[in-house]
């Protein structure tokens, strides 16, 4: 396994459509293995194909709904994923690792099933709320080229960036 350099983006590589994941083999195994290392060393909450240089239709996905000890063990693989049923909605905040430093307000659907199929090619379905459901859409939407910047109601200002920096180090801290 290793870390793969993410994408910036500049790079024309992210406005690029995926083509779907035909073969399930080695190949895929390592990418999945090296995206894998490269999302838990950038402490996000998904990582696409395309991030890493490679226009196939495979993301990663925290869902921190999942109980776990480790990030490791919250990792969902999504391979081909597609969306088949969104209900609700919600609007946030979301950043993205190619585009560090950067935030905006995203209007997303609140729940999202997909269909998808795992390394090895079997085909599954999966529902993501909250958080994770905003996770699925932001790397499918990688997959579709689309960078949330150019979907963002508004980006958000240093001020508010720095207020929101301020309120995690408060939230973080220890109370006595």
């Amino acid at each position: 396994m290793a870390v793969r350099m993410i994408l910036k983006d500049n790079d024309i590589t992210l406005s690029k459509q995926s083509r779907a994941v035909t073969e399930f083999n080695t190949r895929l195994h390592t990418l999945l293995d090296d995206m894998r290392e490269t999302l838990i060393e950038a402490n996000g909450l998904g990582l696409a194909a395309p991030q890493v240089g490679v226009l196939r239709r495979a993301v990663l996905i925290v869902d921190l709904s999942i109980e776990a000890e480790t990030v490791e063990k919250q990792i969902i693989e999504l391979i081909n994923p597609e969306i088949i049923k969104t209900s609700g909605e919600q609007s946030g905040n979301e950043g993205c690792l190619s585009v560090p430093g950067v935030y905006g307000i995203v209007t997303r659907p609140e729940t999202v099933k997909i269909r998808a199929f795992n390394r090895f090619g079997k085909a599954f379905y999966y529902t993501g709320k909250e958080m994770t459901a905003r996770a699925i859409c932001h790397e499918i939407d990688h997959l579709n080229g689309v960078i949330f910047t150019s979907i963002a109601e508004r980006l958000l200002t240093e001020e508010e960036l720095l207020q929101l920096a301020a309120g995690n180090q408060q939230d973080t801290g220890d109370e006595e």
